[in-house]
């Protein structure tokens, strides 16, 4: 009988010497940070208390699986329970929230479940979150989403199943989708194919995202790389642009075979301004002769260099010449355009009224866009951010684009003080805004209380260093 006692003491104290014993299961389940055995505990006992069908309790195990605070054990134990008695409404909570996942360890496991399932419903999740880039791996093939979607189907398969997805999915709602769908395209060398799919394809009336693409690609002869790009022609192809869409038409029918190539969306507003105020010559001169000209007007200027915070750090990376390789007409013609406008002594009066407005601010860093009015008046648009983190960032209000899309830059200050010449051009975050918008944008800087240096830069890494304007 002792010995019996005893035995059920030393049991007793083994289930006890993991922790305090668990009262609230429910509550439990709710606490983030708790260790895995905790919440396994919890659902064990909401396993035989309350049972898996309890709608309360799925909807506590639905949440772990994107709340965070939660181990990836504990999310996969809940998973694995609503798995075994709601198929449907797992895919659903899946399909909805995978795109969005954040925790990098919980997607690998998520996505290898979904393909030792073979739950093919998800693919369209899959690609979603795929199309999002991420500096964790080197290739997409590395990608979770990749590896899962392989193995449900064929290596060679996947391409197609990206662009089926995408035609497939017509509703406006499905919009976003389709674009991320596109840039994933792009990223998987596809460009060929989704250029041909516009030039051949005949779309049904409905489908308005296609037949806006394919009328850029007709009209203007472009093919958007990226999402800002699509959004870009979505907008200049409403009818209240309809004006604008044929000057741009127009303008670009007088460049010719090579330099059509090389068009983007940004070179829209730059041809149409050429076209309306530029002269008889300004689709005429020859590229060397513009970069001549723009050399003789920066050469000799005094220049400034970023030197921390992600800028590059060689003076000559931001020289015209060292990107003579890589210009296009349209960077000729708009670094003439810049070079212009700032001679014009009311854009430098305001420039440097903005700029001083802006070193007052210390929430933010102020922005806006330079355009040409319609009698070939340079303007400037302010446009300070809604949204304010902090003195060294600029967020662009959706009033802002909406005003780029037939202006001629995006620009903003580096004016946190008036000395600041070792911030002066594009840092890191302003070269990823240009990468993702494909806009010309202009950055400006206080070197000193009169004096603001100029650099023009763009998707690529191509900074150009514009020289000095004085107040």
């Amino acid at each position: 009988m002792i010995r019996l006692l005893l035995s059920l003491l030393v049991a007793t104290a083994i289930l006890n010497c993991g922790g305090p014993t668990i009262h609230n299961p429910a509550a439990a389940l709710q606490e983030i940070g708790r260790s895995p055995r905790v919440h396994l505990e919890a659902m064990d006992l909401l396993d035989s208390s309350v049972g898996l069908s309890d709608s309360s309790y799925q909807e506590l195990m639905q949440r772990m699986l994107w709340t965070p605070g939660y181990t990836n054990d504990a999310r996969m134990a809940a998973l694995i329970r609503l798995w075994s008695v709601d198929r449907e409404g797992t895919i659903r909570t899946i399909r909805q929230r995978l795109p969005r996942l954040n925790n990098w360890t919980w997607l690998i496991e998520l996505c290898a479940w979904i393909a030792n399932e073979d739950i093919k419903e998800l693919h369209e999740a899959l690609i979603s979150s795929w199309a999002s880039t991420t500096l964790l791996v080197k290739t997409d093939n590395e990608r979770p989403e990749c590896i899962a979607l392989k193995k449900m189907y064929s290596d060679k398969a996947i391409a197609d199943l990206i662009f089926d997805s995408m035609l497939a999915q017509k509703k406006s709602w499905k919009q976003g989708y389709r674009t991320r769908c596109w840039e994933l395209l792009h990223r998987l060398g596809q460009r060929d194919r989704l250029i041909a799919l516009l030039a051949e394809t005949t779309f049904a009336d409905d489908d308005a995202f296609f037949l806006d693409l394919q009328r850029a690609k007709e009209d203007l002869g472009i093919v958007p790389l990226c999402r800002e790009e699509i959004l870009w022609i979505r907008e200049l192809a409403k009818p209240e642009y309809d004006s604008f869409w044929q000057e741009a038409i127009s303008a670009l029918a007088q460049l010719d075979s090579d330099r059509r190539v090389s068009v983007e969306m940004r070179d829209i507003p730059v041809a149409v301004s050429l076209a309306r105020h530029g002269g008889p010559t300004a689709f005429s001169r020859s590229l060397s002769t513009m970069v001549r000209g723009i050399s003789d007007a920066t050469d000799n200027q005094k220049h400034y260099t970023e030197t921390e915070g992600g800028g590059a750090y060689d003076p000559q990376s931001e020289m015209l010449r060292s990107h003579l390789g890589e210009l296009t007409w349209g960077d000729a013609a708009a670094l003439e355009i810049a070079l212009a406008a700032l001679q014009v002594p009311q854009v430098r009066a305001h420039l440097f009224d903005y700029a001083t407005r802006d070193h007052v601010d210390e929430t933010t860093e102020y922005g806006g866009v330079i355009a040409l009015d319609n009698k070939g008046r340079f303007e400037i648009l302010e446009f300070e951010p809604k949204v304010r983190h902090h003195d060294l960032r600029f967020n662009a209000s959706q009033d802002m684009f909406d005003a780029a899309y037939t202006a001629l830059f995006h620009f903003h200050f580096h004016a946190q003080k008036f000395r600041n010449g070792d911030h002066a051009g594009p840092g890191l975050g302003d070269k990823n805004y240009a990468t993702n918008t494909r806009a010309n944008c202009l950055v400006f800087t206080f070197v000193d209380k009169n004096t603001m240096n100029v650099d023009f830069y763009r998707h690529g890494n191509v900074v150009i260093d514009l020289g000095t304007i004085s107040r």
